[in-house]
């Protein structure tokens, strides 16, 4: 089931805040999935040495987890049990 809002969009208001966070981290994960994806499978069907390859993966892994960490410290605060 999509996420979806239970009342009409309100930038101010945290539930939309909280689902504007969420679309936008999985926005970021797609979009680092398909890109680094085609990188390397243009890099291993030519046999290129792209060095670069390795510190692109992990620059962009190391600010999706900071992403995600700060995902997770604003839910904690906003969520509620």
């Amino acid at each position: 089931m999509p996420p979806k809002l239970s009342r009409p969009p309100d930038p101010n208001d945290p539930e939309y805040q909280f689902l504007e966070r969420r679309i936008n981290f999985a926005l970021h994960i797609g979009i680092f999935a398909a890109s680094n994806s085609f990188i390397w499978f243009v890099r291993s069907i030519t046999y290129a040495d792209w060095e670069w390859t390795l510190w692109l993966t992990s620059g962009w892994v190391m600010l999706l987890v900071g992403h995600g960490s700060w995902l997770i410290s604003k839910e904690t605060g906003t969520q509620k049990l």
